[in-house]
């Protein structure tokens, strides 16, 4: 039975602060409880002389910093090319010296320089020239994540089913990796990496997105849509931590962050960008994953649906017979 116009009115005026407060709280609570929380950085040389830099990293309280110890310069810039770490502290003759990679966070590397602001510091891993502080790169999260839900709430919306569906949300896919690469790597320069590479990372994020609405709407219908949204907008992209490191982020946002499409495609853009595929494994597993869910949700929402159709017909009443 249709609602009365008072309910409907009512409905607005109560969802529409709940979700202005939902938003506030996934996009502000992050941002103001930015710290960094069991962080990973390195020390390097001598015991007697890393003991005191992991002394220094300790007084920044308990948990902030998870200290990795190496017997060299050189080991601890492969732990920082290996995305073990993002940066470390050398113990020289000559004093302490900075390692960071502003390609793996621009505000990780200011941290440690302002830990030790009078020691030299050498970049190892360079953000690229075009987007030195991340911004650009952190910024192209969220259209990726929209056209994601626009592709699933189309594909919806435009009544596709089961495998015509699927070659839909594929080619969308596709489509927006081509051009994602082409504007963030060969225009902008915000992506140093392979194109096709690049191009294949920002498809599968879309795919991902996109299976995941169309997959929801499937099974739960036109709310599906706004489910998914939610879930990739409202959390994926606030938890993302890709601005600076989910490690900066308040517990338990980092870690989910990392779980859902934008911030698994925020880490694996950087892996494959500027680490050569370092550290990639983890977050393209969370992004088939999804991407997959969705796809096998769309296809079983198709198959019900040509299930029970013959059930409805079936016990649906006769017309009756003309009159004379």
């Amino acid at each position: 039975m249709p609602t009365s116009p008072n309910r409907r009115t009512l409905a607005v005026v109560v969802l529409v602060p709940v979700l202005a407060a939902l938003a506030l709280w996934a996009f502000a609570w992050p941002a103001a409880r930015v710290a960094p929380r069991d962080l990973p950085v390195g020390v390097a040389g001598p015991a007697a002389a890393t003991a005191q830099l992991q002394e220094r990293f300790a007084r920044a309280g308990e948990g902030s910093f998870d200290v990795h110890r190496y017997p060299d310069e050189t080991a601890a810039r492969a732990a920082i090319e290996d995305r073990d770490v993002y940066g470390a502290v050398v113990a020289s003759p000559g004093g302490p010296k900075v390692l960071t990679a502003t390609a793996a966070s621009p505000v990780v590397a200011q941290l440690l320089q302002h830990a030790l602001p009078s020691a030299p510091v050498t970049d190892v891993v360079a953000a690229p020239p075009g987007d030195p502080r991340g911004t650009a790169l952190a910024a192209s999260l969220l259209p990726l994540a929209l056209a994601g839900v626009a592709a699933g709430a189309l594909v919806t919306l435009t009544g596709l089913r089961g495998a015509r569906a699927v070659t839909a949300l594929l080619g969308a896919a596709l489509l927006v990796g081509v051009v994602g690469a082409a504007i963030g790597g060969s225009w902008l320069g915000v992506i140093t990496g392979g194109w096709g590479t690049t191009a294949g990372v920002l498809a599968l994020t879309t795919l991902a997105v996109g299976g995941t609405v169309a997959g929801l709407a499937a099974l739960l219908g036109r709310a599906g849509i706004g489910l998914g949204a939610l879930v990739i907008v409202l959390l994926g992209n606030p938890f993302s931590g890709v601005a600076g490191a989910p490690e900066l982020l308040p517990a338990p946002a980092g870690a989910i962050g990392q779980l859902l499409p934008p911030g698994a495609a925020g880490s694996l853009l950087r892996s494959v960008a500027f680490f050569d595929g370092a550290a990639a494994a983890g977050p393209l597993t969370v992004l088939v994953t999804w991407a997959v869910l969705g796809l096998t949700a769309v296809l079983a929402g198709a198959r019900h649906t040509r299930a029970t159709a013959p059930t409805a017909t079936r016990h649906r009443p006769a017309a009756p017979a003309p009159a004379g």
